[in-house]
């Protein structure tokens, strides 16, 4: 089967970034986030701060995926008591891309260890919008962008169009 043809125009993206501390000022993942987009190309339609709440981050979703194609979440992806951004998530999915938290946790553990294990980063698409939810440190942000997203988003969303 063929792939379909270049999506041929920016890949419209909301950046959200899930914390009870961070503010606009120091939110360095997303910054970091808006800034890597930007320079691929792609347009950041929205940019918000939202609390670790589940009853505030499935809506804000579900919002957000009838105004653009993409939408990248960062933080509250860890087993801490606080972090609930996975289950807010993985409860919207209509389909998971299961391969993209498998390969992020192998290419972090070639960086942190061991400790890749407790990222609960997770892919998937909800209403023809795709969703990625990845950890909050600007580490963790960069080598999602740069070795799986920014790769491979036009083609994704050029399929969910096709």
């Amino acid at each position: 089967m063929a792939h379909p043809p270049a999506l041929g125009r920016p890949v419209r993206c909301a950046v959200v970034t899930v914390s009870d501390t961070r503010t606009v000022e120091s939110d360095l993942s997303g910054q970091l986030l808006q800034t890597l987009l930007a320079e691929a190309g792609h347009q950041v339609s929205d940019y918000r701060i939202v609390p670790d709440e589940p009853q505030q981050i499935r809506p804000l979703c579900q919002t957000l995926a009838a105004q653009v194609d993409c939408i990248i979440l960062t933080g509250g992806t860890g087993i801490a008591p606080r972090d609930t951004t996975y289950d807010a998530i993985a409860a919207l999915l209509e389909k998971t891309l299961p391969g993209f938290g498998e390969i992020f946790r192998q290419l972090s553990f070639q960086e942190v260890g061991s400790r890749a294990m407790a990222s609960r980063a997770v892919a998937g698409v909800y209403q023809s919008t795709l969703i990625f939810s990845l950890p909050g440190s600007s580490k963790a942000v960069t080598l999602a962008m740069e070795a799986l997203i920014l790769p491979e988003l036009p083609h994704l969303i050029s399929l969910m169009q096709a």
